[in-house]
């Protein structure tokens, strides 16, 4: 939501339309519900990075998907 501070400014935008042009937005935002309620959650969500896909910038990690886990 955001407010332009003029009577009837306000603008809404729906989780579908947050979900059509960027989806790793609601998974950044969703993640702080995830984590502890305290100092430590808000450390650790300063260190949160959500990327579209499985393709990432950090070579030492190889995440597997759970389909090929199992």
């Amino acid at each position: 939501m955001s407010y332009s501070g003029w009577k009837g400014g306000e603008k809404y935008t729906s989780v579908a339309q947050v979900r059509a042009s960027a989806s790793e937005k609601t998974d950044h935002a969703r993640g702080p519900g995830d984590g502890p309620k305290n100092r430590l959650g808000r450390v650790l969500m300063t260190k949160l990075k959500v990327y579209k896909g499985s393709a990432h910038p950090h070579a030492a990690q190889q995440p597997d998907s759970l389909a090929a886990a199992k």
